[in-house]
């Protein structure tokens, strides 16, 4: 299934220019890794957004998001974040500004 390449494009926007940032196909979308770190990506229509293990049940608790679970062994750290979620620059900046401060800390692969 395709992925939303509307959303691709507004996350594309709100990362900006940053060193070590590369996209690529996962998912069955697209990612945007931080020197070799998965930061944020799109799944059909969903943010995809990797955040700090212990920070995943404070997240799960505000609105339109559930795990990311493509496998059936659900991770902490990674939420989906729904459409819903996503309707304004400042909701998609806020996540995005989230995931890109996780993958920014972690070491370089």
């Amino acid at each position: 299934m395709a992925f939303d390449e509307r959303l691709a494009e507004r996350i594309r926007s709100s990362l900006g220019r940053r060193k070590g940032l590369v996209e690529k196909k996962m998912f069955g979308g697209i990612a945007f890794l931080l020197n070799g770190n998965m930061s944020v990506g799109v799944h059909k229509s969903e943010l995809i957004v990797r955040l700090a293990p212990e920070e995943t049940d404070a997240a799960l608790a505000q609105a339109h998001t559930r795990r990311f679970d493509l496998t059936g062994r659900p991770m902490k750290g990674w939420i989906l974040v729904e459409q819903g979620g996503l309707k304004t620059e400042a909701q998609l900046s806020k996540w995005v500004q989230i995931a890109a401060r996780y993958a920014g800390s972690l070491p370089p692969k």
